[in-house]
């Protein structure tokens, strides 16, 4: 069967064949620009008819819209994934998700559950940096602990440039203390995202007796990983937990 796995979040959109073997193939990065995501798409997709395309979407739903007709010309069937209270898979093991409402758990938190508990048995401490800044804890077991929603580095940036435009948006070196504006506002914004990634870890060791693994995703997380020394890059967290949704889905 021939499937892709698409990852429309509200900064980027990723997709990438899912592989014979259930796993994602390489990822690709397309524009997200709504009137640039046909495009794009034709250009990234092969030529042949997509038996079905599995979409994980958290963006905009003029965005969503979009990538959904794209796709309805090129695929056999569309299946969009959604948060589950509880998800079980032979295998696999089961993901019980803490909040009492599903759908108010993005679904892109929630594959990120399902692709860290498919690394490997043991407790995660899942950050994703993209727009938002989220950091979620899963224990050995499946449980999620719970998480928390913060502002990226990147937003805390063009917020602080929307609402005073003489403090510029990009550049800038992460330091201690810094001596010009441009180092200052990167220094404080990175440095709010580690001190907040730091704390939620040691938070996670005192609840669970032991330091659970850090694991980065998302466009911001890469910046973040020279100074979270403990941290495992996990780029393609969602795509991987989408494949593994894919798996057991049932169309309809």
């Amino acid at each position: 069967m021939n499937a892709w796995l698409f990852d429309l979040g509200n900064t980027r959109l990723k997709c990438a064949p899912l592989r014979a073997d259930g796993h994602p193939g390489d990822a690709l990065a397309l524009p997200h620009r709504e009137e640039d995501i046909a495009a794009a798409l034709a250009q990234a997709l092969p030529r042949e008819r997509i038996d079905v395309a599995y979409l994980a979407s958290v963006a905009h739903p003029a965005q969503r819209m979009a990538v959904l007709q794209a796709l309805s010309a090129r695929c056999g069937r569309i299946s969009v994934a959604r948060t589950q209270s509880r998800f079980r898979a032979e295998g696999f093991g089961e993901v019980r998700i803490a909040y009492a409402e599903p759908r108010k758990f993005g679904v892109d938190r929630f594959l990120a559950l399902l692709g860290a508990h498919a690394h490997a048995r043991g407790a995660s401490l899942i950050c994703g940096v993209g727009t938002a800044l989220t950091i979620d804890l899963i224990d050995a077991d499946g449980l999620h602990h719970g998480g928390l929603i913060a502002p990226s580095p990147t937003l805390m940036r063009e917020a602080l440039h929307a609402r005073a435009p003489q403090l510029p948006e990009h550049g800038g070196r992460a330091l201690d203390f810094a001596a010009d504006t441009e180092d200052a506002l990167a220094s404080g914004a990175d440095g709010a995202a580690i001190a907040l990634i730091e704390r939620s870890l040691a938070r996670a060791a005192d609840r669970l007796g032991a330091p659970p693994r850090l694991l980065l995703h998302g466009g911001g997380g890469e910046a973040l990983m020279a100074a979270l020394p403990t941290a495992q890059a996990a780029p393609a967290l969602v795509l991987e937990g989408l494949a593994i949704w894919a798996a057991v889905e049932t169309p309809r």
